[in-house]
């Protein structure tokens, strides 16, 4: 027998009007309709209904864990520093770490993510092959200091999160946990009633061999990804990659510098000399960990510094600055050129192919040079795919123009390999007697986000409007008037109850029926039904949040057409 939630009892206060600090559609209605209360900037309190929506997600995802074969534990959120000096992470978080001191000077930190006290449980707990392989999981509330904590629940500095992890002795193990975890996550993302796109991934960071997101298309995502309407391909725009082929480059004439004063820009260049911004090469200089690095792109390719940081992770990426120029006669602001240029590493997009001409900078103040083409003239020490990505791009698979689309991440998944093993030096016994580097795989759900991304693409003009699956009740019962809907509201409410179905009835005293109405739409439950006009007949009117259709039903055709669909 389900409970009755009676919404005269519930601690709930819906809004008229959006928060004044609210700019997606998730914050805006999820504080409208009672769900979550902002207690500072990036943290928040989940009311009553918004703690079910997330124990409901929390259900799901489990149910799904413990298909697979995961074992649930619990792993505490604040750990010590050493864990993720011996990782080399604490560094690598940098900020984003919340951390703190004990009384007695010890530091800790609280967990963003939890792969290094993972692998130190299986370490102390696991030590022979025959234990192997092993899959855990944990739902945990995660903390990064965010600089900018925005979107409501969608970016938060305090989160929920799945994370799991598999052990395994052999590369082969490792895919065929990937592969269940793939699979969970699909089974998940459809039962919670998500549009998501499964697309190719940077490991970046987390090292490994092969990493693929779970995107649910919004457009108050973050993230940004390329989808071919001609065949299956979907990537990160960071995953997307360029296939370049080496050109004869033997008809281009010899370097011939140009004299091109007050053109230190692209646009200023291209401008001067009265040619497209195609034509020319852009060198952007940047420094990774501390060291002047030369990146090169087409004049009209901005660098995706995202993606380039993804590129070169752990290492630390940022733009030089007018002090680093002092004391390097050699690099010439704005009039840079690969040609020529000593002591520095030279990254370049594919499309700086070798054979392809450009005309770039002389390295020399108010000179340019022509002609100068990649191969003859100068050498690229590395090509990375680092340009941002732009719809009508060519994808990878099959030639045909990409589209972007804006996406919220919900789940990630990583063949991490033997990063975190080597780390804390993580063997068991073999079959031979030898000890076996363990190797892993990292699995994370965005619980808290889950919520935010079901918010974002169920809702319409009224308010939120769950999936079944996840929604605080199955049935909003709404008593449209005085005494005698009341009680047909509350007995309705008890029946439907007694046949198993979740029910939330609005059987507040004092609250027009307009109001209440215009909660109900609000707050999202799937089916609508009113004991109104009609109810000394015994009649009830049944409405679907979604499609907005609505019948009259006697009591009993309601609970039984209720009871079925429940």
């Amino acid at each position: 027998m389900a409970q009755v939630q009676r919404m005269s009892r519930l601690m709930i206060k819906t809004l008229r009007d959006d928060p004044a600090d609210a700019e997606t559609l998730n914050h805006k209605l999820l504080v409208r309709a009672g769900y979550v209360r902002r207690t500072a900037a990036g943290i928040w309190t989940w009311l009553p209904l918004g703690k079910k929506v997330l124990e409901n997600i929390t259900r799901v995802v489990r149910e799904e864990m413990d298909a697979i074969g995961g074992q649930e534990v619990l792993l505490p959120a604040l750990l010590p520093k050493e864990s993720y000096d011996a990782s080399g992470r604490y560094d690598e978080y940098g900020d984003l770490l919340f951390k703190l001191k004990d009384r007695k000077g010890a530091e800790y930190l609280l967990g963003p993510t939890h792969e290094e006290i993972f692998t130190q449980v299986v370490k102390d707990q696991i030590t022979s092959y025959k234990d192997l392989p092993v899959i855990l999981y944990q739902i945990q509330t995660k903390y990064r200091d965010e600089a900018r904590p925005r979107a409501g629940v969608l970016r938060g500095r305090e989160f929920q999160m799945k994370d799991s992890y598999s052990f395994d002795t052999t590369d082969e193990g490792l895919v065929e946990a990937y592969q269940l975890h793939r699979a969970a996550y699909i089974r998940i993302f459809e039962r919670l009633g998500l549009d998501h796109r499964i697309v190719s991934a940077v490991s970046g960071a987390m090292g490994g061999s092969a990493s693929e997101e779970f995107l649910a298309p919004a457009p108050a995502g973050e993230d940004t990804f390329a989808d071919c309407p001609a065949c299956d391909y979907a990537a990160n725009t960071e995953a997307v990659t360029f296939r370049a082929t080496p050109v004869d480059g033997s008809a281009h004439g010899p370097v011939e510098e140009l004299d091109t004063p007050d053109t230190p820009t692209i646009e200023t260049l291209a401008a001067h000399l009265g040619v497209p911004a195609s034509a020319t090469l852009k060198n952007l200089l940047v420094k990774v960990d501390g060291e002047i690095v030369a990146v090169g792109v087409p004049g009209d390719r901005e660098v995706d510094l995202g993606k380039l940081g993804e590129h070169l992770a752990p290492a630390v990426v940022e733009l030089v600055t007018a002090e680093d120029f002092e004391g390097r006669p050699d690099l010439v602001r704005g009039y840079v050129g690969p040609q020529g240029l000593e002591k520095v590493r030279y990254i370049a997009d594919p499309r700086i192919a070798a054979g392809t001409a450009w005309i770039t900078g002389a390295n020399k103040p108010g000179t340019h040079a022509k002609n100068v083409v990649a191969g003859r003239d100068f050498e690229v020490d590395d090509y990375l795919d680092v340009v941002v990505v732009e719809a009508g791009d060519p994808c990878p698979k099959c030639g045909t123009g990409l589209k972007l689309d804006r996406a919220i991440e919900i789940g990630h998944i990583f063949q991490l390999g033997r990063k975190f093993a080597d780390a804390f030096q993580l063997d068991v016994l073999g079959q031979n007697g030898k000890p076996v580097r363990v190797t892993m795989g990292s699995y994370g759900i965005g619980v808290s986000r889950a919520v935010a991304a079901l918010a974002e693409q169920t809702a319409d003009e009224q308010g939120l409007c769950w999936p079944r699956e996840i929604a605080p009740a199955d049935v909003h019962v709404v008593a449209a008037g005085k005494a005698l809907q009341t009680e047909l509201a509350l007995d309705v409410a008890e029946k439907l109850a007694a046949a198993g179905v979740r029910v939330m009835v609005d059987d507040r005293a004092g609250v027009s029926p307009g109001v209440k109405f215009t909660d109900a739409e609000l707050i999202g439950i799937p089916k609508i039904l009113v004991a109104g006009r009609r109810s000394a007949e015994g009649v009830l009117e049944l409405k679907d949040r979604r499609t907005g259709e609505r019948e009259e039903l006697t009591v009993d055709e309601a609970i039984a057409r209720l009871t079925v669909q429940g």
